[in-house]
């Protein structure tokens, strides 16, 4: 397998294909569209789609690849019960998730003073026929949830329906296969963690995505609040360090993704919540004990 990685929206691409001789076609097509996703669906940018929806609060006609986002991440908030939200990019604001990750300041003596959420994704309309967003009155969204996660499912799905072979695309840990998978599996280490007795495990992943959300890896400090990127829709805070990773594998990546997030969100009742919809997992608590849940192996073997 031949593979190339590059920097993207915040966050590094991985991608991997079957065929040697199609991985310029399929980088370029990976990198067409999260040039894509970028204009739509960043919070950072001015020039976005969803700066546009989240300035004013509603938009007609809006940019098909936002309007499809905004979809999947309300699909996201009902099947979690609002455990993953949309509708927190306020919220992230207020706790100095401003701007992207890389030039957020990792230490300041400002305390900061949490906008609590009120499940204002219930209320939000879309209308397939105009392609319109409406939003409640003062919400702006945050899609940083499942966009990523979306965008690594259709990638791959692209790539390999195009140019005939199999494909893995990694966006930062949201990790979508897609055609034929080289013999054995593709290879994924999971959640390498020397801070932590641990460490990572490598899985043999064959179809479907498989998503971590970590409360380590985005982290910065105000006055003596140490904060992460995973927000409690409950408190508008990010949610209590229980597990230091949750890693899940499911039949997509936005699934795999949206359930190691409401895991995070879940604290203790993460393991019970998982194996209740029968999503193998393996999560990491901040001591380093591992608990696996519906199948999840313990050592080489198959994941997904």
């Amino acid at each position: 397998m031949s593979g190339v990685r590059f920097p993207t929206i915040g966050t590094t691409a991985h991608l991997l294909v079957t065929d040697q001789s199609r991985l310029d076609e399929a980088a370029e097509l990976l990198r067409g569209f999260l040039t894509d996703l970028d204009v739509s669906c960043s919070r950072f940018r001015s020039d976005s789609a969803l700066s546009e929806v989240n300035g004013q609060g509603e938009g007609s006609g809006v940019d098909p690849v936002l309007y499809a986002a905004v979809r999947v991440a309300l699909r996201a908030a009902e099947e979690t019960g609002g455990l993953v939200d949309p509708t927190l990019g306020t919220s992230m604001i207020a706790i100095g998730y401003d701007r992207s990750f890389a030039d957020v300041p990792p230490k300041s003596t400002r305390r900061v003073t949490p906008v609590r959420p009120r499940q204002a994704w219930r209320e939000i309309v879309l209308d397939d026929a105009t392609r319109s967003i409406k939003l409640p009155a003062g919400v702006r969204l945050d899609l940083g949830a499942t966009a990523k996660a979306w965008a690594a499912d259709v990638a791959a799905r692209q790539i390999a329906e195009r140019l005939g072979c199999g494909a893995l695309v990694n966006l930062g840990g949201d990790l979508a296969i897609a055609g034929a998978a080289p013999a054995g599996g593709w290879g994924v280490r999971v959640t390498a963690d020397h801070a932590v007795s641990s460490g990572g495990q490598v899985v043999a992943v064959r179809s479907g995505g498989l998503a971590t959300s970590s409360t380590t890896v985005r982290t910065w400090t105000r006055a003596d609040q140490v904060l992460h990127h995973v927000l409690d829709p409950a408190t508008g805070l990010p949610a209590k360090r229980i597990w230091r990773y949750v890693s899940v594998a499911a039949t997509d990546c936005v699934t795999a993704n949206t359930a190691a997030t409401a895991a995070i969100v879940l604290g203790r009742r993460a393991p019970d919540w998982l194996a209740e919809r029968d999503l193998a997992a393996r999560l990491v608590a901040a001591d380093g004990t591992v608990t696996t849940v519906a199948g999840w192996p313990h050592d080489h073997r198959e994941a997904a």
